[in-house]
């Protein structure tokens, strides 16, 4: 970006404040196109002041009010965090309901990738052997039998890509009935049974935990036409010694790995597409470039007939609104509102409020507060209408654009989309993070084009481009999409090449003992 040239974007015509778009900001002085002069510095990605507010007049970002001064405020001043306080959170009460008048796009048709069928009806984007637990005690065992399984048995096997441990903290020291415990537990039994796998379970038990095989696999919990859990138990008197249970994990992977092996990619439509959308180390560009570019890709895969999941209850709570005014039926707009009152109840329990939410990186990159960062994150969904709820660790059982719930942990996140069957996975972000998962390809966008140059080995895009005018939301939405489907082919994302990736987390409300 040419940085004589000053560049400010403002999102909508009611804002009265636009973000600073040059690389190294704008200096005090600084003349803008409209004739006002910045009285301060502003950094890159911050706020600039362009009517003179009053103390406790609104700030508005995106046409919605994200705040209130704190003083007054003249024209071409810096808002930074420290100069507003935030706005209450909307009511859950007398929310609209379907009122948006919604896109109603013509299908997309003939768009395929050469993915991996299921006997369940899903698709696998990788062919990985999965090897899941039942409790955090199995997990060092299981760790040095997958080093010599990827060292002595993958090489025999061309056509599985990696095995992949599914490891937790979870499993026993908890209290296993109280309520809640069935969020986590569901979803170590969904991770196992995600796309990517095949159809086929490998579980690792210790024997004495109180997450036993039987209560994380019960009868009628695997698809009629797949294969049964196949089970290795180390308290079993068959073992004596520490070689003999890894003997007996690799006789056992082997199986898994010869009927992995037989498989092949087969071309599928790319309605058998189930994309995670999700954002990390967001900052003001986020809602400008990347989000909106992937909003736009999401469009596009839900007329092809594929899924499309959001998220991040704690960073879609304030744009509560604008969710229900696009469920497809009262009933989804009753789900959400269901999911977010969860949220709203469980700050209320940890004593702290939703300012809690953003982080130190979200503010040096020019959110002030939560309510601007749910205004840049609720775009990733794009304009479709909104056709399920998915609770934390269900497994999707629909198609179109899917509310998932999720904390915004980054790993938390990734975690319950993959068990929900998850088989491509985008990621935004504006400060930059090597996040990955092992079991499904992880396509990471840049919101700036400094962060892509920077970063040129670790991002897949770059959405900055937008930002610059040397590309649209439409052209950068079209080019995700089309990558989607390259990756779902078994390109390979930056993350993959580089074998980046992050432990799986667990969502668990439940108490520990």
């Amino acid at each position: 970006m040419n940085q004589l040239v000053p560049r400010t974007i403002r999102m909508q015509a009611s804002d009265n404040v636009a973000i600073v778009a040059n690389d190294g900001g704008l200096p005090a002085g600084t003349i803008l196109a409209d004739g006002l002069v910045l009285v301060e510095g502003v950094p890159q990605g911050h706020k600039v002041a362009l009517v003179d507010l009053l103390d406790n007049d609104p700030v508005i970002r995106y046409g919605v009010v994200i705040g209130y001064a704190n003083g007054a405020i003249p024209r071409g001043s810096w808002i930074s965090e420290k100069v507003l306080h935030m706005p209450a959170a909307r009511s859950l009460d007398n929310l609209p309901i379907g009122t948006h008048a919604v896109t109603d796009f013509p299908p997309l048709e003939g768009f395929t990738f050469e993915g991996y069928r299921n006997a369940d009806g899903s698709v696998g984007t990788r062919n990985l052997l999965a090897i899941t637990s039942t409790v955090q005690c199995v997990s060092g065992v299981i760790e040095y039998a997958v080093k010599r399984i990827r060292d002595e048995l993958l090489p025999r096997y061309p056509n599985v890509d990696d095995v992949v441990s599914l490891e937790h903290i979870y499993g026993c020291g908890v209290a296993i009935d109280a309520p809640g415990a069935e969020i986590p537990i569901r979803t170590i039994r969904n991770l196992s049974k995600n796309p990517n796998f095949g159809d086929d379970v490998m579980v690792v038990s210790l024997g004495c935990e109180k997450l036993p095989p039987t209560r994380l696999f019960p009868a009628g919990s695997i698809p009629i036409g797949s294969a049964q859990p196949s089970v290795v138990t180390l308290q079993d008197q068959q073992h004596v010694g520490f070689m003999s249970m890894i003997d007996n994990l690799m006789a056992t992977a082997e199986r898994h790995l010869q009927k992995l092996n037989a498989r092949r990619r087969e071309t599928c439509p790319a309605s058998s597409l189930v994309v995670g959308v999700q954002c990390g180390g967001s900052d003001a560009f986020s809602g400008v470039t990347a989000n909106p570019a992937v909003g736009y890709a999401t469009d596009l895969i839900v007329r092809a007939g594929g899924t499309v999941m959001f998220s991040e209850t704690t960073e879609v709570r304030d744009g509560i609104d604008q969710l229900t005014a696009r469920a497809a039926t009262p009933e989804i707009a009753q789900a959400m509102v269901r999911e977010m009152q969860w949220y709203d109840d469980y700050l209320v329990r940890g004593g702290v409020d939703r300012s809690a939410n953003t982080t130190p990186g979200n503010k040096k990159g020019g959110l002030s507060n939560i309510v601007e960062k749910a205004m840049g994150s609720i775009v990733k969904s794009g304009s479709t209408a909104i056709t399920g709820v998915l609770s934390p660790g269900d497994k999707l059982a629909q198609k179109g654009l899917i509310y998932a719930a999720t904390p915004a942990s980054d790993f938390i996140c990734g975690t319950l989309q993959m068990a929900a069957g998850m088989n491509v996975h985008i990621f935004t972000t504006g400060r930059g993070t090597p996040y990955g998962l092992a079991a499904v390809p992880v396509i990471k966008m840049a919101t700036r084009s400094d962060l892509a140059r920077r970063w040129h080995d670790l991002m897949d895009v770059d959405a900055g481009r937008i930002a610059t005018g040397e590309a649209s939301i439409e052209d950068v939405g079209w080019e995700l999409f089309r990558l989607i489907l390259d990756v779902a082919s078994g390109r390979r994302t930056w993350a993959e090449q580089w074998k980046l990736h992050n432990s799986l987390a667990l969502f668990n409300p439940a108490p520990v003992t």
